[in-house]
């Protein structure tokens, strides 16, 4: 590479000046021998070409490196551009300059002599090397990159003869490769890579690399562009083809199944009773699939709407049974005891006999698992001679199952809500949402929410599905939920709803269901019969008493299962039976006795223990508390996963402690010198709630006063600071836990007397209820002089 200094001398001996303006160009790189014309806007450009004008036509060119840049900067630009000669200019009619220019020679910019208000820079000319002689390896490279240039614009459609002739004639391989370069679009930093390479072999080299990348991309997007070409051709074909294909069926008289299935809708949508506004909207989706070709993908989707909307009961629905007596029959041949439940259906029923246009009630049976609230459902619709359909609302977190998706959506259908309706075919049926207390929330919305328009009687008229998007009447359904925990339903959800409480079942009552119903049932599944095994009242007390321990029924019928599943392999094993149930027989088919409710009474035989009752979404349950007195500094440690409500149970049941001093005859530091820990034993079981105050109390002033409590009384109820007991919920079913555990004494807070008539009669007799208002009324109590 040769430079000058000052002035130069271009190969046809024109003089270049050391000076020249400059102007910028984007998204070009210019290369010798180039006749290229630029359109030129921006004013320092326009101040640049003037200037050349003015003086000897020669223009510095260089490109920038950002073509967003409306002003750039020296820095913004490339250092090696190429010096041209403006050969014509034309003025537009906007004010822009169309400009034809010649790349005369390469060159670098040196520096800057000004920036404004155009650019002018000191130049330096780069002679590109020489080569002395194409040797065999260059004329190689020179065949591949013309054959590669061909294929190239020939898959991108400019193929031209002449610029093929022009490529074949040149025999350098520097003007060669810049040819090439500047009739392919390149990326400018590949360009301007090109232009910077001084080497001609190199550059050639540099060339042949970027074809083959090209030459690979653009046979690619050839091929993808046939492929598609082909697909399209290939779909016409097709369409025309079957268009064909219905004319001349038309011709021959062959019944058009198109229009038949058209004709079948017709017919449908006008025997279908249904809203006036409703049949206006499916008619309209009618006439738009008439016009649709049915291969679209909308097709489908519009056929299925219509397809949901026929299906449905708008306004088809099943005759009430409204006898009472036949209704009281039916509900007392399904279900043993529940009275209050079944008085509450045959009031719904009276009121429906008498007005017929009544709303359908929202009843929410709450209670541990095993009570037969789901079964109870299915009873209340044979009784009222209704469809029945169940839904499992527990972890549904989507919105969309509630409410439906939209009809944008791909795969979108109705919600649980219309699906149903389908499946029972009648507008009234009896709907149950199983476990509404564990339905939860995230991203897709909150479905507690969405089921407040369809539980409330006032709105659910008019309950709107995101896919019908059109008003469905639900008032007419009879809505049942069920839910073990009523503190986990939402607030507004829990106000919508008439709450029946189901507690469990006494042992009496547990007995009369498993003769009647459990026993029979696993007879019936086990293939045998009641020749075979024989259960009395006395083995399915031993089970009840010995081998569960719930407020429902579930474990009874495990039990009794296993049981007739021991006694069918007897049977398939050749043995004809009978085969009687002793005390010794259960314990072979069983195992020993898991609950032993005399020993647990037992261990209520030292100071600082006390029997509570709590209540939990699974049933009443016994509640034992431990208090030890060490010495120490006054710390009270709390063991047993106690929840905060409990923590500040035993807080207040310290201080109610601490009041009594003089009456335990204890020093007045004597708190100061002593540790207290709290144990609520039952492994890692999380407790809480507001009903164990009394408890931890009774406990701590056994404890400190070193006097037994009484192993046959059980207690419940909250503290307060001064002795007060506070009420509690869940009576009933607490009760029933200390009647299990084989106690027979329990004090309740005075203000749930009220609540004892929610008790069964047999209860009340083998349980002495003794309300209390205060602290000093238990202690009396409980304490063994």
């Amino acid at each position: 590479m040769t430079s000058e200094l000052n002035d130069f001398h271009d190969s046809e001996g024109q003089e270049i000046p050391g000076e020249l303006p400059l102007m910028a160009v984007r998204d070009v790189v210019i290369f010798n021998y180039m006749i290229i014309p630029l359109f030129v806007g921006r004013p320092a450009s326009v101040g640049a070409v003037n200037d050349a004008m003015s003086k000897d036509k020669l223009l510095m060119l260089v490109t920038q490196k950002d073509a967003s840049l409306d002003e750039p900067q020296s820095e913004d630009m490339y250092d090696v551009g190429m010096v041209c000669m403006i050969m014509r200019t034309l003025k537009l009619p906007d004010g822009r300059l169309k400009v034809l220019v010649q790349a005369l020679r390469k060159a670098r910019v040196e520096a800057f002599i000004q920036e404004e208000p155009h650019h002018i820079a000191r130049i330096e000319l780069i002679q590109d090397e020489e080569v002395e002689e194409v040797s065999v390896e260059m004329e190689a490279l020179m065949r591949n990159v013309r054959e590669q240039t061909e294929k190239i614009l020939s898959l991108k459609g400019i193929m031209s003869s002449d610029l093929m002739v022009i490529l074949n004639n040149v025999e350098e391989p520097g003007r060669l490769a810049d040819l090439v370069v500047s009739n392919l679009q390149l990326k400018v930093s590949e360009s301007q890579a090109v232009l910077e390479t001084f080497d001609p072999a190199l550059r050639l080299k540099k060339v042949a690399e970027y074809l083959q990348k090209e030459l690979e991309v653009s046979t690619m997007q050839a091929k993808i562009q046939s492929e598609a070409k082909e697909e399209m051709s290939r779909t016409q074909r097709e369409y025309y083809l079957r268009e064909q294909l219905q004319a001349l069926k038309k011709e021959l008289g062959d019944i058009d199944d198109r229009s038949q299935e058209m004709d079948e809708l017709r017919d449908k949508l006008a025997k279908c009773r249904m809203p006036p506004e409703v049949k206006k909207e499916a008619g309209k989706q009618l006439k738009r699939l008439e016009t649709m070709h049915p291969d679209a993908s909308e097709a489908s989707i519009v056929r299925t709407y219509i397809d949901w909307i026929l299906d449905l009961p708008w306004r088809k629905g099943s005759k009430d049974r409204l006898d009472l007596k036949v209704a009281k029959a039916v509900l007392d041949e399904d279900h043993y005891g529940l009275d209050k439940v079944k008085e509450r259906i045959l009031e719904y029923l009276a009121v429906r006999s008498l007005n017929k246009t009544t709303k359908g009630p929202i009843l929410c049976f709450v209670g541990p698992p095993g009570v037969g609230k789901t079964s109870l459902g299915q009873s209340i619709a044979r009784a009222m001679g209704r469809k029945f359909h169940r839904i499992s609302l527990g972890g549904m977190r989507d919105e969309a199952e509630i409410r439906g998706h939209r009809r944008t959506y791909i795969g979108a259908m109705p919600g649980r809500i219309i699906q149903g309706l389908k499946t029972v075919g009648t507008n009234n049926p009896v709907f149950m949402f199983d476990e509404i207390d564990k339905v939860g929330a995230d991203y897709r919305g909150d479905p507690s929410s969405a089921l407040l328009e369809v539980l409330d009687p006032a709105q659910n008229s008019d309950f709107t599905d995101h896919y019908l998007n059109m008003p469905f009447d639900l008032s007419k359904v009879m809505f049942i939920t069920t839910a073990n925990m009523a503190d986990t339903i939402p607030a507004p959800l829990y106000d919508r709803m008439e709450v029946i409480r189901l507690a469990g079942y006494t042992l009496e009552e547990k007995i009369e269901i498993a003769r009647r119903y459990l026993v029979p049932r696993q007879l019936e599944e086990n293939g045998i019969t009641a020749k075979h095994v024989q259960f009395d009242d006395a083995i399915l007390s031993k089970i009840i008493t010995n081998y569960t321990r719930e407020a429902g029924l579930r474990n009874l019928e495990r039990e009794i299962g296993t049981i007739c599943r021991k006694n069918a392999r007897k049977v398939a094993e050749g043995n004809k039976g009978p085969f009687p149930l002793t005390d010794r027989t259960l314990s072979k088919y069983l195992g020993p006795p898991k609950y032993t409710p005399e020993s647990e009474t037992e261990i209520i035989d030292q100071p600082g223990m006390a029997t509570g009752l709590a209540w939990t979404e699974v049933g009443g349950e016994i509640l034992y508390i431990e208090i030890s007195i060490l010495k120490g500094r006054g710390n009270l440690t709390m063991t047993g996963q106690l929840g905060e409500v409990m923590k500040e149970s035993a807080q207040a049941a310290l201080s109610f402690c601490r009041s009594r001093l003089k009456k335990l005859k204890l020093g007045d530091s004597y708190f100061e010198e002593i540790d207290i820990h709290v144990h609520v034993p039952a492994g890692a079981i999380p407790k809480d709630g507001p009903s164990a105050g009394v408890t931890i109390a009774t406990a701590m002033y056994s404890a400190l006063s070193r006097k037994k409590v009484r192993q046959d009384v059980a207690m419940t109820g909250e503290i307060t600071l001064r002795g007060r007991v506070l009420p509690i919920g869940g009576l009933k079913e607490k009760a029933l836990a200390a009647l299990r555990a084989g106690i027979t004494t329990v004090i309740i807070p005075e203000q749930n007397k009220k609540d004892l008539v929610e008790i069964p009669e047999d209860l009340r007799k083998k349980i002495k209820f003794i309300p209390v208002k205060n602290m000093d009324r238990i202690l009396s109590i409980v304490f063994e002089d």
